[in-house]
């Protein structure tokens, strides 16, 4: 593994049956930010997290965790790994503290440590003053902040969260992205998603799996850049004919949008809009606005599953 590696898959397969739910999956992820698994419902993205956590047991391909084989030694792979499912596995007649500390103690964290632990975790979570309170009498934001507290009380290099604002209000969502924000400092975080707006809320990288097979991997900037043709729209106070707006370096091709306004699509590169910026001094062109135009994130998601689809036909 490469140095400052914390999860290594390399070439991971897994079949239910006589169906492929993982084929050749290989990523590496670092010891710190959010890198966040996307794809639709179905794609494999939980076969992949289950796997990872030892949940389940791959059909072939190997994962190491800080280095640790999670086939020849589960139980050390496992000690720096914390994980979220889904849904949540509180015990709902159990207070805050009373279930932190059980979860402590299945972690094997020493018992001389476990009162320090549950601090931690409750104080990072912003559940300390419902510490007291049974699990049940929790809002649904609040059994997710509990959920997050199992998953880190024993200080662990990973956290794997899936689908962790599921069913929660705005109001909700928007505390746990703060706090998968502020854990990730010091840890990775893989959180798997469906829901677009969660990737782009908090991820530092993106992972795309569609039918079993990573279909994309980069940083949020590369994942909006899939779509082609890249635009951007200008405002001219003074504007030339459009065939002297198509006559800069890289515009491909473009059209007026009135009142002085052109959309521009081009090759993408920086140095084209540096070029029409240049020629719109020399023209005297009187250039009042420029704004680029990234492709929609359901755009690049809908493109990248098309071109999974048509692979496997």
């Amino acid at each position: 593994m490469s140095e400052g590696t914390i999860l290594k898959i390399e070439h991971l397969y897994h079949r239910y049956s006589t169906q492929w739910a993982v084929e050749d999956i290989n990523l590496e992820i670092g010891s710190h930010g959010v890198v966040g698994l996307l794809g639709s419902n179905g794609a494999g993205k939980s076969t992949t997290m289950n796997i990872v956590c030892g949940v389940l047991m791959q059909t072939r391909g190997e994962v190491w965790i800080d280095g640790i084989n999670t086939l020849t030694d589960p139980t050390g792979a496992r000690r720096r790994l914390g994980f979220l499912p889904q849904k949540a596995p509180l015990y709902p007649d159990l207070t805050v503290d009373e279930y932190l500390r059980f979860c402590a103690e299945m972690r094997q964290v020493p018992w001389r440590e476990i009162t320090s632990a549950v601090g931690r975790a409750e104080e990072l979570c912003g559940v300390s003053h419902f510490k007291d309170r049974l699990l049940r009498n929790l809002s649904g934001g609040y059994q997710q902040r509990v959920g997050i507290a199992q998953a880190i009380l024993h200080n662990p290099r990973l956290v794997v969260l899936d689908e962790p604002t599921n069913g929660l209000d705005p109001n909700q969502i928007l505390e746990v992205r703060h706090l998968v924000r502020s854990i990730a400092d010091e840890r990775a975080v893989l959180l798997s998603t469906h829901i677009l707006p969660e990737i782009q809320a908090v991820s530092d990288m993106i992972v795309m799996i569609e039918h079993g097979r990573r279909v994309f991997l980069g940083s949020l900037e590369e994942f909006n850049n899939q779509v082609e043709p890249h635009s951007f729209t200008v405002r001219l106070r003074r504007p030339p004919e459009l065939s002297a707006l198509l006559g800069v370096e890289g515009v491909r091709n473009g059209e007026p949008t009135g009142g002085g306004s052109f959309r521009l699509w081009h090759d993408g590169s920086e140095e084209t809009l540096k070029r029409f910026v240049a020629a719109s001094v020399s023209g005297g062109w009187e250039l009042v606005e420029i704004r680029t135009e990234k492709s929609s994130l359901e755009e690049v998601f809908a493109k990248l599953s098309g071109k999974t689809k048509e692979t496997q036909n």
